[in-house]
């Protein structure tokens, strides 16, 4: 199946941007730096609507945990219905 590798593909290399971003971020500050401004590009269009959903935890944002979850989620029910 081309879509299920495509999704599996997808997600993964979401998931990883979204992971090398947060952890980036604790310490690359320049955002001119051309690393965090491709992350960005990639990322925001999951991040932006769900940070409009998902509060923060004090100083903390918990949005792209929730992103990677839900990816993964997707992930599983793509998988587990074309299993079938």
């Amino acid at each position: 199946m081309i879509f299920v590798r495509f999704v599996e593909v997808f997600t993964d290399i979401m998931i990883a941007a979204i992971f090398l971003r947060a952890i980036l971020s604790w310490f690359i500050t320049d955002p001119r730096n051309t690393l965090i401004t491709v992350l960005d590009q990639i990322t925001e269009p999951i991040l932006s609507p769900l940070r409009r959903v998902v509060p923060r935890v004090g100083m903390f944002d918990i949005t792209p945990m929730v992103a990677m979850i839900l990816l993964i989620a997707i992930q599983r029910l793509v998988f587990s219905f074309y299993a079938n």
